[in-house]
């Protein structure tokens, strides 16, 4: 299933009032390999996003955690879609149109990679300049590339066999964990948002909380504390905080995930979430966390994209200040 953020005109859901995600179409590999199809290379590569997708957000936070940015180029374009899907605007710190072609809409770099293309324009995308294609559109394995492919770019301590984000004990039970986290928290929040009948929501609705009160459960354990799989943050934190860091701000009021607050009702998980925006020392590589997040972009972007006139303010504090 994709991890990806798409655009699916004129409505998100199928005709049974159900939002079901497509899969990404560009799946190729960034390899540390020289005799690779796609050779770790500084500055071959370009990661086109959004602020307000986070699908796009869990390869920003990598690029930052990482230490990437002289490494891997950043194209970013508006948070908001336009009648052709996403675009370049100019606004809030984006670019005016892409800085490698010059075009002024996100189809135009899929329709270079492909003239044929006839699939969803969406981000992430990691784009090759040498080739002039996309390497891949799929967030989920963008971010296992910059893992550890890059690594000879980058200072001894960040590298994944010092800083290890996906540990090879762990793997296993993060891959489990990252899968019904993503079925029904992180693609939940929008089948529960773009769900076009009562039966729909409703039913969506508790899959997404039933799994939230799940994901309390699991940093019960100590084992889980204070990250969720132990001292370190793991691909886990990385691919669960988009949703979370965005639940209380967009998609309570924004996507009708109504019944709970994380600030309120989820202690354990609203003390992650505050651990992992605040923090600036070397376990967020200086605040990976915070630095990529776009409380403006996220509240325009899912207002614009439910079609709502207006954004919504509030709450007062994006995320509460730790408690001194």
């Amino acid at each position: 299933m994709g991890e990806t953020s798409e655009i699916k005109k004129p409505g998100f859901a199928d005709s049974d009032g159900q939002f079901r995600r497509k899969a990404s179409t560009f799946r190729s590999f960034v390899s540390p390999d020289p005799a690779a199809e796609f050779p770790a290379e500084k500055d071959r590569y370009v990661l086109y996003l959004n602020r307000g997708c986070p699908w796009a957000h869990r390869t920003n936070i990598v690029r930052s955690l990482k230490g990437l940015e002289d490494v891997v180029q950043l194209v970013r374009m508006e948070s908001k879609m336009g009648p052709e899907g996403w675009y370049y605007s100019g606004e809030h710190g984006t670019a005016e149109s892409d800085p490698l072609y010059g075009f002024k809409q996100h189809k135009d770099l899929y329709l270079k990679a492909d003239p044929e293309y006839t699939g969803r324009y969406t981000v992430p995308v990691l784009w090759d300049k040498k080739k002039e294609t996309i390497v891949n559109n799929e967030s989920s394995e963008i971010i296992r590339m910059l893992y550890d492919a890059f690594d000879e770019f980058v200072p001894e301590a960040r590298r994944e066999s010092v800083r290890p984000l996906l540990p090879a004990e762990l793997k296993s039970e993060i891959d489990a964990f990252n899968a019904w986290v993503y079925d029904d928290i992180n693609n939940g929040v929008y089948k529960t948002g773009f769900a076009s009948t009562q039966k729909a929501y409703e039913k969506n609705l508790e899959i997404l909380f039933d799994a939230l009160d799940r994901v309390e459960r699991h940093m019960e354990d100590t084992k889980h504390q204070p990250f969720l799989f132990g001292e370190h943050v793991t691909e886990a934190d990385i691919r669960l905080y988009p949703t979370i860091v965005r639940f209380d701000v967009a998609y309570y009021p924004t996507f009708k995930c109504t019944l709970r607050m994380i600030r309120h009702d989820y202690p354990r998980m609203h003390a992650w979430l505050q651990r992992l925006y605040w923090d600036e020392g070397e376990e967020t590589n200086g605040g990976a966390f915070k630095d990529t997040t776009d409380f403006y972009e996220i509240k325009m972007g899912y207002a614009h994209a439910t079609k709502m006139p207006i954004i919504p303010a509030g709450p007062d504090f994006d995320v509460l200040p730790l408690k001194a």
